[in-house]
């Protein structure tokens, strides 16, 4: 039996698109001040209507009163239909239209009236205040019903009150005024609304663009999908307004950047300081997958406007992916240079083979103590002079690989630095790199030479790195140590322009400095000042002293120690 298929209820309630709300929420809050706008406004028209209708009729009370020949026929006849001061009042009632005139003797008999029966009746409401010589003004109920009245003394010659004259306007006129101003109040109330709603209809129209008509639900939805995948990726994102400033800073970015979430509101010159990253940020560098280095982290930026002029920055860590790749050639090149010395190695056992075949015991006694020496003496003056293990197992490394490349790796015998670094990796960043940007200058070069030079004073270290390459032209000296800025072309697995960025950022960081100049008789010359390299107490200048012995060449090195790979850092890069 097929299930009974479920009974849609209706559902009452607000609609739940952003557009739909908006719009009934400001149709409500237009309705709701027109009617309240017309309220207030005729509470007080009713008010206004009956004061006016009450200072008319006191003005005619007044005007009448004023008449002398009212107060001598007073005087001189009796209250009757016909009388003078009958016709009098009724000539002013019909000139003025009023409900009626009523003049009375200090009795409080008329002497006129609407209705002549009534004249010689008293009046019908207490005329004390008019008579002790007070004017009045009021809404009563009369003879004739309710009416506006106006009430005044009449006085003689000599100012003595002798009557009283009252005035009424019937109050279903001033009723009617007020009946007849709301059709045309209404018409204004209405035409307000509908410009209201219009307006409302615009406003929501342009809120339906803007949310592309989602629910308040989606948008709620969507901000919280917002936060989790911002704060949970694990690439940095960085938002900027039309301003330039930044509005969002996920986690990721500020473990990326080393700031923190004080950065939002101001902009990335501010946050980050003048750099280039600060640049990337900004968009004043053009193009994608843009290098920059902050601190020691290798980051890839990209930047991608957005439709309300701002514009979202990502950024990479590429730190990982450029310590395999200087991995990868550190083992290239480890690599070509042990195939070279096997083929070195294969030639030799020759020799000595040979030697021994012709039985000249002595001369192959000789020849293997000859190469075995030359090895020993060659790490041992490295050793002497640089008492560091890292970095003298660096360099031994690098004078393999720079034999092989048919080029010298001279160690200066002015060289001398103990074991006392206080940042060992560092400093062997910094060789390692520019030795490394050294041999690509100098490779295939007619006479290839690198020289290296670490000289002490003090705690201060400075290093000298020279080669007889091209050289660097004077106008990008500068333009070297920008990250990811380089002549040559990238491996394949990585890219170029990171190394020398490092170098001076690595110096800067301890407080010194990296310059490129020219070498004396051409070629390139780094020098890098870390005025605080050394730990202990200040090492005496003869450290630093020369030595008179001539200058130590490693191109014919040709044993690795096992120890040199590990020492070329994720910061080794090319970036000359």
């Amino acid at each position: 039996m097929s299930p009974t298929p479920p009974v849609r209820r209706l559902r009452l309630g607000l609609p739940r698109r952003v557009f739909s709300q908006v719009l009934l929420m400001q149709l409500a809050i237009a309705a709701g001040v027109a009617v309240l706008a017309t309220g207030l406004f005729l509470a007080p028209l009713s008010d206004q209507l009956d004061d006016q209708a009450m200072r008319r009729a006191l003005a005619i009370a007044q005007t009448t009163a004023q008449q002398p020949q009212v107060v001598r026929d007073l005087h001189t006849t009796r209250p009757a239909p016909d009388g003078p001061v009958q016709q009098e009042t009724e000539r002013i009632r019909k000139a003025t239209k009023a409900e009626y005139v009523v003049v009375m003797d200090r009795q409080g008999v008329r002497w006129s009236h609407t209705d002549p029966e009534r004249i010689g009746e008293t009046v019908s409401t207490d005329p004390g205040q008019a008579l002790a010589g007070r004017e009045v003004m009021e809404i009563d109920d009369g003879t004739l019903g309710r009416s506006a009245r106006g009430k005044v003394p009449l006085r003689d010659s000599d100012g003595a009150v002798v009557g009283a004259v009252s005035v009424g306007i019937a109050y279903d006129s001033v009723r009617a005024r007020l009946i007849h101003a709301i059709p045309g109040l209404f018409a204004y109330a209405g035409g307000a609304l509908a410009v209201g709603a219009l307006a409302a209809w615009l406003i929501s129209r342009r809120v339906q663009r803007q949310t592309r008509d989602l629910a308040f639900s989606d948008i709620a939805g969507l901000l919280a999908e917002r936060e989790a995948m911002l704060h949970g990726i694990r690439e940095g994102v960085v938002a900027l307004d039309r301003g330039g400033r930044v509005r969002l800073l996920n986690d990721e970015a500020q473990r990326l950047l080393g700031i923190g979430g004080e950065a939002v509101g101001r902009s990335p010159d501010e946050a980050l300081g003048a750099g280039r990253t600060a640049d990337v940020l900004a968009g004043r560098v053009a193009g994608t997958d843009l290098l920059t280095v902050r601190g020691q982290r290798v980051l890839v930026a990209n930047r991608m406007p957005t439709d309300d002029g701002g514009a979202v920055a990502t950024l990479r860590d590429r730190t990982e992916l450029e310590q395999l790749g200087r991995e990868l050639d550190s083992t290239r090149g480890l690599i070509d240079a042990l195939r070279a010395q096997d083929h070195e190695h294969a030639n030799r056992m020759h020799t000595l083979l040979g030697l021994l075949e012709l039985e000249m015991y002595d001369d192959a006694v000789e020849f293997v103590g000859e190469v075995v020496g030359d090895h020993r003496v060659t790490a041992e003056q490295i050793t002497e002079r640089i008492q560091d293990p890292l970095l003298a197992a660096l360099l031994v490394g690098k004078a393999t690989v720079a034999a092989e490349r048919g080029v010298a790796l001279w160690v200066s015998d002015r060289t001398r630095l103990p074991d006392l670094l206080v940042d060992p990796r560092g400093l062997v960043t910094i060789v390692g790199n520019l030795v490394d940007n050294a041999l690509d200058a100098v490779a295939g070069t007619a006479h290839a030479r690198v020289e290296v030079e670490l000289r002490t004073r003090g705690r201060a270290t400075t290093l000298r790195v020279r080669d007889t390459g091209p050289g660097i032209p004077a106008e990008h000296r500068e333009l070297v140590f920008t990250a990811g800025w380089s002549t040559k072309e990238p491996p394949a697995h990585r890219r170029r322009g990171i190394g020398l960025s490092l170098v001076r950022r690595l110096a800067e960081r301890q407080g010194g400095s990296a310059t490129v100049g020219e070498a004396h008789g051409g070629g390139a010359e780094f020098v890098v000042e870390l005025p605080e390299a050394l730990t202990g107490p200040d090492l005496e200048p003869a450290l630093t002293a020369p030595v008179n012995t001539a200058p130590v060449s490693t191109t014919h090195l040709n044993t690795t120690p096992a120890n040199t790979t590990p020492v070329n850092t994720a910061a080794e890069e090319e970036s000359r």
